[in-house]
C-alpha cells in the first residue's frame, strides 16, 4: 500500500549497508513510498499480472538457483523482462555474485543493483519492518512527551498552562524528556503510538523568564530519550472553581490520535499543586492497571463490602 510519506533509497543503502553493484541515474534520492518488497520469481518466468514496479525487489537462492538452469540467453530475458519495469532497485542476498546478464540489462535500462550479506528472509523482514517504520501515518501534536517510570506520557494543554515547567521538574526527578513544544507521533505496525521531536529542536526545551535550554547539556544523556511510545494522555488546565473532576478514577477515558485510543487525564492546574508528583503517581497508576490492579476499583469494592456487611449486621439486630 502505497504511503503519504517516502524514504530516500539512500537511507535504507545506508542503514542497511548495502553493497552497490550498480547505481542507477539519482539512485540515492529515489523514494520508497511502499512497505512491501517483493521477491520476483514468477516475473523471471514472465508472469507480470499484479505486479507492482514501486517496491523493492529482493532475489536470493532460489531465484539463483532456478536462474542457473537457464540458458545464457534464457537469463538476460528474464532479466530483460524484470529490469526493464521501472523499479527502485534490484537487491541480491547472501552476497550472491550477480549474473552477467542481469549487469548488462541493468546497464541497458538503468537500474540500481545493490547486495546485502543477510539471507533473504532476514534482509526482507529487516526492510519491511523498516518501511513500516519510516512509512507509518503520523501527525505533530502541541505538547510535552516525558517518559516517567517507563511511561511514555503526553502533556497537552493551552499555551503558558506549565507543561515545560513540569517537564523540567520531571527531569530534575530522574525522569527523561523526549520533546517539547511539537510532539511527531506516529503508529507503529502494532498499533501504538510513537512520540520523538522534530530533529532541529531535539533535546531543547523553551522556559519562560530563562529562554530555550539544552536538556542533555545541561542534565546529561541519561535526561533524554529519543522516541518513547504513549502509554497516556494528561490533559492540564487551569483551575475552574465549580468544575467537576473525578474523584474516584472508576471512568476510563480515552484520547484517540491517530485512530488509536490513549487512557487519558484531566489535571487542573492551580498554585500549591506539585504537578510533577502528580504526574509520577499517574503513571505509576496507569503501569498499574495495565498489569491488571485497579485502586479505585478495588476501593469501590472495600466500600460496597463493608456497607453489605453493616446493612448485614443490622439486619440480623432486627
Amino acid at each position: 500500500m502505497e504511503s503519504l510519506y517516502s524514504v530516500k533509497l539512500g537511507k535504507l543503502i545506508q542503514e542497511f549497508r548495502l553493497e552497490v553493484l550498480r547505481g542507477g541515474a539519482g539512485y540515492e534520492d529515489v523514494s520508497i513510498r511502499t512497505e512491501d518488497v517483493n521477491r520476483p520469481g514468477l516475473q523471471l518466468t514472465g508472469f507480470f499480472d499484479y505486479f507492482d514496479a514501486k517496491r523493492l525487489q529482493v532475489i536470493g537462492r532460489v531465484e539463483t538457483t532456478y536462474l542457473e538452469g537457464l540458458t545464457s540467453e534464457e537469463r538476460r530475458e528474464s532479466f530483460e523482462l524484470l529490469l526493464s519495469q521501472d523499479i527502485p532497485a534490484l537487491i541480491i542476498s547472501r552476497e550472491i555474485e550477480p549474473f552477467p546478464e542481469c549487469m548488462e540489462m541493468a546497464e541497458k535500462y538503468d537500474r540500481t543493483i545493490l547486495r546485502s550479506p543477510d539471507t533473504t528472509s532476514v534482509l526482507m523482514s529487516n526492510i519491511i519492518a523498516a518501511l513500516k517504520s519510516y512509512l507509518a501515518p503520523r501527525i505533530t501534536r502541541h505538547g510535552v512527551l516525558v517518559e516517567v517510570y517507563g511511561e511514555g506520557v503526553l502533556l497537552l494543554g493551552e499555551s503558558g498552562v506549565g507543561k515545560s515547567e513540569t517537564a523540567i521538574e520531571l527531569v530534575k526527578r530522574g525522569h527523561r524528556l523526549i520533546a517539547d513544544d511539537a510532539v511527531e507521533i506516529k503508529r507503529n505496525v502494532t498499533d501504538r503510538l510513537v512520540g520523538t521531536a522534530p530533529e532541529l529542536i531535539r533535546h531543547y526545551i523553551e522556559l519562560r523568564g530563562i529562554g530555550v535550554i539544552d536538556v542533555c547539556r545541561l542534565f546529561g544523556m541519561s535526561a533524554v530519550k529519543d522516541e518513547a511510545e504513549i502509554d497516556m494522555v494528561i490533559n492540564l488546565e487551569q483551575w475552574k472553581d465549580g468544575a467537576m473532576y473525578d474523584r474516584l478514577g472508576l471512568e476510563n477515558l480515552y484520547t484517540t490520535i491517530l485512530d488509536v485510543q490513549v487512557p487519558s487525564l484531566t489535571v487542573p492546574v492551580r498554585p500549591g499543586r506539585n504537578l510533577a508528583v502528580i504526574i509520577e503517581v499517574a503513571a505509576m497508576n496507569n503501569r498499574h492497571k495495565k498489569m491488571g490492579y485497579n485502586a479505585a476499583v478495588e476501593f469501590t469494592k472495600q466500600i460496597n463490602q463493608h456497607f453489605d456487611q453493616a446493612m448485614s449486621a443490622q439486619l440480623n439486630d432486627n
